[in-house]
């Protein structure tokens, strides 16, 4: 007899159906699986074998076959075991093939029966959805995960007979949901813009980047402020739409990091990847890759504390999702595309001892120092659109303790900004400054006379290349933005340039 049930599997962030076929016919007792099943796949002949005999689940002594179509993709995973172990009941008479139509099945199971929670849940259930499927079946502990989705019936089992109450009445089927987990958010840990003494031109420069989505990288001494600054930036930054929160959800489930009790990414994420993480770190790495920190950041933030000392290739890496927002990477079975549209910022001392130019204290040679800083590369340079100072904090503002303006109320004046950016660019496929491009840039960034003058004379005197003068005109948009001006002024192109003099002050 023969039946079928659809499954599926994630290849990157793209998720490709699998149809999971069973046939039980006359001949030696076997279970036989083909269709390129790898090693995780083929064990689950065993642990679907066992957990029929430990719920008194009889197998007829007759040949089974378990087929994965297409046959030409790999099949990885334990999510298989479920949908083989239905497609074997139809097969063998123990449920009606008709309810295995139009279900998407997902799910591992343990030698007892009982059905474990998958990574990548929540992309096969909005396929599901795509697909017009009556309902899912998935494991209990990725429930409120597949709920997420809206418009979708998604049913969460928790042993192999429920799985069997589901198909026959997946109307009647209930199961109680898990409580929510209320996470702090950052305001509630206590981090807040409030914190930082001094620093003014440096929360300048950071408010200027969250309102414009600009990447920024902070220089000082040690100790000045630059991580404290970085750290703050997610909580002056609009809260996330349902629709962006859905899309950060998505991805941190194919990488397997979503909690079970409220697995909706709720805050933008804040990704701050040590120095000595690998180039596949960073960008995905594996024979079928999976989602690496610049993809953990989409829609949030990637800070590189310390980035000279992270290594020349790590850096690299950056180059073209910084450009493209998304990265592209190419293996063996394939090329897989994944988000990157993430704002960078990055921490630096201006010397291995920290304290150049101070000569008084700084006792680094000027080998030393061009070696330092020569391990950032100028391409990766002029993809940073502010490059701001962060000098030691006096020790009469340490003294006074000043409370500066607290992130609540930043992000008021950000979400302003913002909203006009989104309403500018509405027709466009972009929503901040930017992600502005050279056509747009023309059509955008109206300069006038005296801006326009001031800009040609610092091209010429600073010898900038097309990138950077496209970085400075996006940073004086932005500005411009913040105080109401329809056209970029003079004042304005004169602020972004200073964010521009600081990496030539270093990198001269």
């Amino acid at each position: 007899m023969f039946a079928s049930v659809l499954s599926a599997a994630i290849f990157g962030m793209e998720v490709r159906e699998i149809q999971v076929e069973a046939d039980v016919s006359d001949g030696l007792p076997s279970f036989t699986m083909v269709g390129f099943p790898s090693a995780q796949v083929r064990e689950a002949q065993e642990r679907v074998r066992t957990a029929f005999k430990n719920n008194r689940l009889s197998l007829p002594p007759k040949r089974v076959t378990v087929n994965f179509a297409p046959a030409d993709m790999k099949k990885e995973g334990a999510g298989f075991d479920l949908p083989v172990a239905a497609a074997v009941m139809a097969a063998a008479g123990i449920l009606e093939p008709e309810l295995l139509k139009e279900v998407l099945i997902v799910g591992e199971i343990s030698l007892n029966g009982e059905i474990h929670g998958v990574s990548g849940v929540l992309p096969r259930v909005i396929r599901a959805r795509e697909l017009g499927l009556r309902f899912c079946i998935i494991p209990q502990e990725n429930l409120r995960e597949g709920r997420l989705v809206r418009d979708m019936q998604v049913v969460g089992v928790k042993t192999l007979t429920d799985m069997i109450c589901c198909l026959k009445e997946p109307q009647m089927y209930t199961y109680p949901e898990p409580e929510v987990e209320k996470r702090e958010s950052q305001e509630e840990k206590g981090v807040d813009f409030a914190d930082i003494c001094g620093q003014e031109a440096a929360r300048r420069a950071a408010e200027i980047a969250v309102s414009g989505f600009h990447n920024i990288l902070f220089i000082g001494p040690p100790g000045s402020g630059k991580t404290m600054l970085a750290r703050r930036l997610p909580t002056v930054m609009p809260k996330l739409t349902f629709e962006e929160s859905l899309e950060i959800t998505k991805v941190y489930s194919v990488a397997g990091l979503l909690t079970e009790k409220d697995p909706l990414i709720r805050e933008r994420p804040f990704r701050s990847p040590h120095h000595t993480s690998s180039p596949q770190a960073l960008a995905g790495g594996g024979r079928i890759p999976g989602p690496g920190e610049i993809t953990l950041a989409h829609r949030g933030v990637l800070f590189l504390d310390e980035m000279p000392e992270f290594s020349r290739k790590s850096l690299e890496i950056l180059r073209q999702p910084l450009e493209d927002k998304e990265i592209h990477l190419s293996r063996a079975a394939g090329t897989y595309t994944f988000p990157a549209s993430f704002m960078l910022a990055a921490a630096m001392n201006p010397c291995p001892c920290g304290f150049y130019p101070d000569m008084n204290r700084c006792r680094c040679t000027p080998g030393e120092i061009t070696h330092y800083l020569g391990k950032i590369s100028q391409p990766l340079l002029e993809r940073i659109d502010i490059c701001t100072e962060v000098p030691a904090v006096s020790f009469s503002k340490m003294k006074k303790r000043i409370q500066g303006e607290s992130s609540a109320k930043i992000r008021e004046r950000v979400e302003a900004v913002q909203e006009i950016q989104r309403k500018r660019y509405q027709k466009e496929e972009i929503c901040f400054n930017g992600e502005l491009d050279g056509r747009m840039l023309e059509k955008y960034c109206v300069l006038t006379r005296a801006a326009e003058e001031i800009l040609e004379q610092a091209y010429g005197q600073f010898q900038f290349s097309t990138r950077a003068y496209h970085k400075i005109l996006k940073v004086a948009r932005t500005i411009a933005d913040m105080e109401k001006s329809e056209k970029i002024q003079s004042e304005h192109i004169c602020e972004a340039l200073t964010y521009r003099a600081y990496d030539k002050k270093y990198w001269s």
